[in-house]
């Protein structure tokens, strides 16, 4: 992976998929620029394609998942790309390395900072699916888990994925 020497794996995320209110942002130039940037960078940082894959979030009781799986079941290079990755991700975030995300985005994400600073109220766990993979967050604080959900839905609109900002059961 190109950017694992200089920085740690984190995620961005990219999809096709526009929710109806990213449509008025997909007509702006400056936004197309940015979302072109993620891509980019998403695709230096974590070393697989971001059009080959899935990414999506989700907003849970107890804390969050981040879940990457391959298009085309059959791109087994992908998929090991992904669980490496994934597999990474929850390393470095556990030990409150966010260096990707910001790299990623060109900015520190929402939630981060406290993220960071309650590193060891919410844990990160690396799960390998049959396409890709997820990382389970999970907090029992109250302030750790408004910064997770922060992250996640910063994610989720940034990376126009579509997914619900809703906290799930």
């Amino acid at each position: 992976m190109r950017m694992m020497g200089v920085m740690t794996l984190a995620l961005g995320l990219s999809t096709a998929t526009v929710s109806r209110a990213d449509d008025d942002k997909a007509e702006c130039p400056m936004h197309d620029r940015h979302a072109a940037d993620v891509k980019k960078h998403g695709e230096e940082g974590m070393g697989f394609s971001q059009d080959k894959t899935q990414h999506h979030f989700r907003l849970l009781g107890d804390g969050g998942a981040i879940e990457v799986s391959v298009a085309d079941p059959a791109d087994t290079e992908t998929r090991e790309r992904v669980q490496h990755h994934l597999d990474a991700i929850a390393k470095a975030f556990a030990a409150g390395d966010f260096q990707l995300p910001m790299f990623i985005h060109s900015r520190t994400p929402p939630g981060v900072p406290v993220m960071r600073r309650l590193k060891g109220r919410i844990t990160y766990s690396y799960e390998e699916t049959p396409a890709g993979g997820r990382v389970r967050v999970v907090t029992k604080d109250k302030q750790a888990l408004a910064a997770v959900h922060a992250f996640l839905r910063f994610q989720i609109a940034d990376h126009r994925t579509g997914d619900s900002a809703a906290v799930e059961p």
